[in-house]
């Protein structure tokens, strides 16, 4: 066992004391909740069938002896009121419903006195069976990274007890952080066996204030008796569980935004602004980030831009000059000794000073080969001969490097001799280990323009080495969710469950890295950012770029899934994200945010505080954000968004728009319109019927299908008519002109 503090000791032996006598108890199926008081502290147990025990703190007092003053249940809520030294707690529990083994354990302190704390215990101790003063052993899958969500997912191994869910809602901690000016990241987590949450620690003169309130936990609680056999019981287990305790959260309210007003604003700045624009032997190229001059041009920026440009003009009916010009530039990256597209601009790639490891002509990101022959591929399948030439130009070089590193690809590589620059990402690592799926992705794509077996077979090739990687599959979020959805194509075509599977552990690894609260202190208070997503594994900061591509991977994850069995805790999550990234997104453009919270420093380029560019990087509540840059290749924003979530109804002065992803929407030209929702029907979606011009709206009849009430709308100041309508429901509009 590993080596454990006198604290977690002194619990463990308090908890197996058999003089303790509980001050509450019930059965929950075939699970026992019981609490004790146990001198400094208040204690849930609760016990597995085969008699496996774990403990959850509810209140904490250190050398001190709390004192039961009341407990009161009222349906299923019990609520314990505790004096001590440091003030009143009021401890509430929440049993769990039939449905899901999800209670919450919620704390609320009104102190005494000012204070501070320099140090808070962990509040989980994995006691192991009854009568036995010997923890239990168990194996931590995921925790908290930084201000990701506060979670904990681990299973008992000795005794094979079953599985705990832990999510902390360090929404509720947002008073705690603001006056103690501290962060809620990292504040879940812990070595087996001191594990669970701990407050950060008031290091600073900023103490809780006396006579206030204050909620110092507000945790949820999943348990289970099933080990997962497998990895691929592993990704269910932790995907089934996280959307049973998503059901029981809190959840944030969404406010519509009018994102074709966004996009308008964002194309006349991305096509004007000449902080956006770098010009190289006669063509235009778009810089990474605003005002970076210092960077040659990047084949994967220019399609980064040019995809979702696609997506909106094939919405729209319109051409844009902007497209021309992105498309003119593409054939300059292409390496004729090489057979390859380059990273570089090959006319500028020696003017870079090697300041960081990758800024050298001829060296690769491994993901930077896959993901411009991705682009290519899909304006290919679209009929666009050029970027067809180019792609299938490039497809033997790729194959190449993929079978030369075994279709595990290291981080940084020489593009002529295939040398390593970089294997890991950080020692015992390993390198980008999602880019088998990415490059899987490709290789579909080349099956489907081309008709070749050989590209299905390779694809089959890369796609097996993502077995075994668990929790640590993601390298960055876009290439893990392009992954996801390469996989599920894959066991449509090949029928072979693995690969469903796969693509659930990459979905996995996804929602794994988001961010499950509101960082509603500092700076924090001046955006959303519940259910953002992170790009990195260790990145502090979410980031637009890689959240627009998930965004539009996760819409066409859904689309292959439709007709599929799937995890029904994946429609629900996947629905989830895009709704709120929807009310999320238009926060990553400056003019949202006040000037004092961006960054006066840059790492790259320039921040102009009134450019509809996106901000790479939004930060935790006590940072700056735009440290990174504002970044050029993140601003398909708006044009990823409009088109899958704004259905045009052709001569009316009206457009429809859901926040969740839809599906058979009736064309345009035909009445009355239909299609059905995504998500889960004990969660809503937003629909809002919005004005196009200055003309009165008709009056509209919007029903569901099983359903005769027609459902009334909420006008709004700017005339929309707004609807909350459940999940997964089909959805039915008629309307009359006046």
């Amino acid at each position: 066992m590993n080596a454990t503090s006198a604290w977690l000791l002194t619990a463990n032996a308090r908890l197996n004391d058999p003089e303790l006598i509980a001050v509450y108890e019930q059965q929950v199926k075939a699970y026992f909740l019981k609490v004790y008081l146990t001198g400094d502290s208040c204690w849930l147990v609760a016990s597995w069938p085969k008699g496996s025990r774990i403990a959850f703190r509810l209140a904490y007092s250190p050398n001190d002896e709390l004192q039961l003053k009341k407990v009161t249940e009222q349906n299923d809520q019990v609520i314990f009121k505790i004096s001590c030294r440091l003030g009143d707690y009021q401890a509430t529990l929440n049993l769990p419903d039939a449905e899901n083994l999800v209670f919450r354990l919620t704390t609320v302190l009104k102190t005494a006195a000012p204070l501070l704390f320099p140090y808070w215990p962990r509040d989980i101790v994995v006691l192991g069976a009854k009568g036995s003063d010997t923890l239990a052993d168990g194996e931590i899958k995921v925790t908290q990274i930084g201000t990701r969500s506060g979670q904990l997912y681990f299973n008992l191994t000795r005794p094979k007890a079953g599985s705990v869910f832990y999510l902390q809602n360090l929404t509720a901690l947002g008073d705690y952080n603001q006056v103690t000016e501290t962060s809620a990241g990292d504040t879940v987590g812990g070595e087996w066996p001191e594990i669970g949450f701990a407050l950060p620690p008031t290091l600073k003169n900023r103490p809780l204030e006396a006579g206030q309130n204050y909620t110092l936990s507000d945790a949820f609680v999943a348990l289970t008796d099933e080990f997962p056999a497998d990895e691929a019981a592993m990704a269910r287990q932790y995907l089934d569980m996280l959307a049973a305790i998503y059901l029981k959260l809190p959840l944030p309210e969404t406010n519509y935004k009018h994102w074709p007003e966004v996009l308008v604003k964002g194309l006349k700045d991305l096509q004007e602004s000449p902080g956006c624009w770098s010009q190289v032997d006669g063509n235009h190229y778009f810089n990474a980030y605003v005002s970076d001059y210092k960077t040659p041009p990047e084949v994967m920026v220019q399609l980064a831009v040019l995809l979702p440009l696609l997506d909106y003009v094939e919405w729209n009916n319109v051409q844009l000059e902007v497209m021309k010009i992105i498309k003119k530039g593409l054939p300059a990256f292409y390496n004729d000794e090489l057979k390859t597209m380059m990273r570089w601009h090959p006319k500028v790639a020696d003017t870079m000073e090697g300041e960081e490891e990758h800024k050298k002509p001829l060296v690769m990101d491994s993901w930077y080969l896959q993901h411009p022959m991705l682009n290519l591929s899909r304006l290919a399948l679209q009929g666009d001969k050029e970027a067809k030439k180019l792609f299938l130009d490039s497809l033997e070089f790729v194959i190449k490097v993929a079978r030369k590193f075994n279709y595990n690809w290291p981080v940084f590589y020489k593009m002529d001799t295939l040398e390593v620059i970089k294997a890991e990402t950080q020692p015992g690592k390993g390198g980008e280990k999602d880019v088998p799926g990415l490059y899987a992705h490709v290789l579909l794509q080349a099956w489907e323009l081309t008709g070749e077996k050989r590209y299905l077979a390779e694809a089959e090739k890369a796609a097996q080495k993502l077995r075994g990687l668990g929790f640590d599959l993601f390298y960055q979020a876009n290439n893990t969710a392009f992954s996801a959805g390469a996989l599920l194509r894959l066991y449509k075509v090949t029928k072979k469950e693995v690969y469903k599977e796969l693509s659930y552990l990459c979905l996995a690894n996804v929602f794994k890295n988001v961010r499950l609260w509101d960082c509603n202190y500092g700076y924090g208070k001046n955006f959303p950012s519940f259910f953002a997503l992170f790009p990195l594994n260790d990145a502090p900061y979410t980031a637009a770029y890689e959240e627009e591509e998930v965004f539009c991977a996760f819409h066409e994850y859904l689309k292959h899934a439709e007709g599929q069995e799937i995890l029904p805790s994946l429609r629900l999550l996947l629905a989830e994200y895009i709704r709120y990234l929807f009310d999320r997104a238009v926060y990553y453009y400056p003019p949202m945010l006040p000037k004092e919270m961006l960054s006066e420093e840059v790492k790259t380029g320039e921040v102009d505080a009134y450019l509809w560019i996106a901000l790479e990087d939004m930060q935790d509540g006590w940072e700056k954000s735009g440290q990174v840059g504002q970044e050029v290749y993140g601003a398909g924003n708006a044009f990823g968004i409009l088109p899958r979530h704004y259905m045009q109804v052709e001569g009316q002065p009206f457009i429809i728009c859901t926040d969740y992803p839809t599906y058979g929407f009736s064309p345009k030209k035909h009445r009355p319109a239909n299609f059905r929702l995504a998500g889960d029907g004990r969660l809503s979606s937003r629909m809002v019927i919005a004005k196009t011009d200055k003309g009165k709206m008709p009056e509209f009849e919007v029903t569901l299908k099983g359903q005769k009430d027609i459902l009334k709308g909420k006008k709004t100041k700017a005339g929309h008519l707004e609807y909350i309508i459940p999940g997964d429901s089909q959805v039915h509009i008629d309307w009359k002109n006046n």
